[in-house]
């Protein structure tokens, strides 16, 4: 049982049996394996922490009052399912359960489990992706640069995507050399991965994405096809993986799972 409340916990369950493709817990579990040299338990629970904050986005993000989406990992989307306030609740729900795990990782000690709350919770507030949320709602419909552009995604992808990198390493008690690189690879592994999602949102279809494909350009969002074309976005997405990959290369063949999951992450379908 997630809540008291019958409808809440079947909400919540319905968000999170379909976890889609957990891109981000993966990154969280690989890249403690690289640290450590074996699995690391710790981090699978931040990886799911993660996860919930994740879900939690996606399901206020297709609410009707910012993206006004019907559909999402291949099904109706939570408000569609039950209802707005459900929805919102729901979100708030995993929001606090989020916090609630890490605060509760014994394997790893207090102050670990502050630095990783301090970590998450920036990666999604005001300075990460509620930041960047607010910036994207705020760039419909109008005309803006590289830069600008960057720095939404940085803050509205990205930063959970450093966090689930950054958290794995933390878990595993990385050194600050390891930390450091790890860093420049999740910037830019994060940015590309957006990048791959404004090329998807033209070039497949909604059965293919499990969303509604096409719906940056029907309201007029600021993507990276927007502004360099189908073909100059897919450059820039393999330009940023190769940064990122560049990045991990003082670990060398230690780094081959996360390679793999690099180029999983850029070179998708879906």
């Amino acid at each position: 049982m997630f809540s008291p409340d019958t409808t809440l916990d079947r909400a919540i369950a319905y968000a999170l049996d379909n976890p889609g493709k957990r891109l981000r817990s993966r990154l969280t579990i690989t890249t403690a394996e690289l640290i450590a040299g074996e699995p690391v338990s710790a981090a699978i629970r931040v990886g799911d922490a993660i996860e919930y904050l994740h879900t939690y986005s996606l399901i206020h993000d297709d609410l009707p009052a910012m993206d006004d989406d019907d559909l999402r990992r291949g099904k109706p989307t939570l408000h569609r399912a039950f209802n707005e306030a459900t929805a919102i609740l729901a979100g708030d729900g995993l929001q606090a359960l989020a916090f609630e795990q890490l605060a509760s990782i014994d394997e790893l000690s207090p102050s670990l489990r502050v630095e990783l709350i301090r970590l998450v919770s920036r990666a999604v507030g005001l300075n990460g992706m509620v930041g960047g949320q607010a910036l994207d709602l705020a760039a419909e419909g109008s005309q803006i640069d590289h830069a600008a552009l960057t720095q939404i995604h940085r803050l509205k992808t990205g930063a959970l995507i450093e966090a689930a990198v950054i958290g794995g390493a933390l878990s595993a008690n990385a050194s600050e050399w390891q930390i450091s690189a790890l860093q420049r690879f999740a910037e830019n592994i994060g940015l590309a991965f957006q990048v791959m999602d404004d090329v998807l949102d033209v070039s497949s279809d909604s059965a293919m994405l499990g969303k509604t494909a096409g719906k940056d350009a029907a309201a007029q969002k600021s993507t990276y096809v927007a502004l360099l074309g189908l073909e100059g976005a897919r450059e820039e997405a393999e330009t940023l993986l190769s940064s990122a990959l560049s990045a991990l290369s003082p670990f060398a063949e230690a780094a081959s799972d996360l390679v793999c999951l690099a180029q999983q992450m850029v070179r998708r379908e879906r």
